[in-house]
């Protein structure tokens, strides 16, 4: 069963689009906490601190806002995002879209990985140690990106919801047992 496995989530990156402008010149001089250096980033980056998190404000009305710990965190920091935005005197909408674009996870397995060895038997997989120390593993459905190191520590990234996660992390254990990797859940 693949949510055996216990995964953390590590971070979450949910996105919006409010489909009015914004003035990031009149939002960096009204709101805390906000950066705005349009020559070097085109976009204002703001770091609400409850939830702790940090948005990308565009003057296209789109948000993007990382850091959190959970999707439910991550619609909770879009939301105070929007309403600091709505503070500044922006006609926001009473309706906008949350999606999750992204929820980077991380799990163990007690394992002794040699990782070169699973890159040659694996479809998909990269494995470059002068570079990085992880082999990089690639899942079209759903279609996610695993780095497995040695030590048994996988991440997860691209998955949209934890569903995805845990399907995932089944279908990799299957992949890695095919080729001889005895799997082992650990709760970390």
């Amino acid at each position: 069963m693949a949510d055996e496995f216990t995964i953390k989530i590590e971070n979450v990156v949910a996105f919006t689009s409010l489909s009015v402008n914004i003035s990031l010149n009149k939002l960096v001089n009204t709101v805390e906490n906000t950066e705005y250096e349009p020559e070097q980033f085109p976009g204002l980056v703001y770091r609400p601190t409850n939830p702790r998190s940090a948005a990308l404000i565009f003057s296209s009305g789109k948000i993007v806002c990382t850091g959190t710990k959970s999707i439910e965190k991550a619609k909770e920091a879009m939301k105070k995002v929007v309403e600091k935005i709505k503070t500044s005197g922006v006609k926001v909408p009473k309706k906008y879209p949350i999606e999750v674009e992204n929820i980077v996870a991380s799990t163990k397995i007690k394992a002794d990985l040699n990782l070169e060895d699973i890159a040659f038997s694996l479809e998909n997989a990269e494995y470059e140690p002068e570079q990085f120390p992880g082999l990089v593993y690639r899942i079209g459905e759903p279609r996610v990106a695993f780095l497995l190191f040695s030590s048994g520590k996988i991440i997860c990234t691209g998955a949209h919801n934890v569903a995805d996660i845990h399907r995932a992390l089944g279908k990799f254990k299957t992949r890695l047992e095919e080729i001889g990797i005895k799997v082992k859940p650990v709760a970390e």
